[in-house]
């Protein structure tokens, strides 16, 4: 996704207005400290989820525990929507970002990671990469995961917008 280019939809959009520039989806990408992951149960019901996740090298990354919803969902379905944004109708930006999640088990990915959540976090969030995903300080164990975006939509409001951007586009 490096410097797509921005697509206004205008029958989402006020008259007049400008697609949100890539840099600005990328900042909220990069700085929000919240998600919300949307994947699909085994019976086709939607499973939705806060969590914690990082913008490195154009994809997002986020981890859960082996014994969760999220975990047995992926398993069979592997297509997630990762959202974040601002809960006023008025002001704010708010990022959809669909793709396929791919579990992360190579060893220096896990290691580059696991920095950057530290990081991103100022030390709160802290993992050691295992041959697995990550483990925690209190001997609890993720399983990591990348989505490299198929879409992202960003809807800026107060000036209500509907920008989308597509991989290589």
């Amino acid at each position: 996704m490096t410097d797509p280019t921005p697509r206004l939809d205008q029958r989402f959009s006020d008259p007049g207005t400008q697609a949100t520039p890539w840099p600005v989806t990328r900042e909220a990408l990069e700085h929000a400290q919240l998600f919300w992951i949307t994947t699909v149960r085994s019976d086709g019901r939607p499973h939705v989820t806060p969590l914690v996740a990082v913008w490195l090298d154009d994809a997002l990354h986020f981890c859960t525990g082996p014994a969760e919803q999220k975990t047995f969902n992926l398993a069979a379905n592997p297509h997630v929507v990762l959202t974040t944004g601002d809960g006023h109708w008025d002001r704010g930006l708010d990022v959809v970002v669909e793709g396929e999640a791919v579990r992360v088990t190579d060893p220096a990915a896990l290691a580059r990671l696991a920095a950057a959540w530290s990081a991103k976090w100022d030390g709160r969030w802290r993992f050691q990469a295992t041959g697995t995903g990550f483990a925690h300080e209190d001997g609890g164990r993720a399983l990591v995961f990348t989505v490299t975006p198929a879409k992202i939509l960003a809807f800026t409001k107060g000036t209500f917008t509907q920008t989308r951007y597509l991989p290589g586009a």
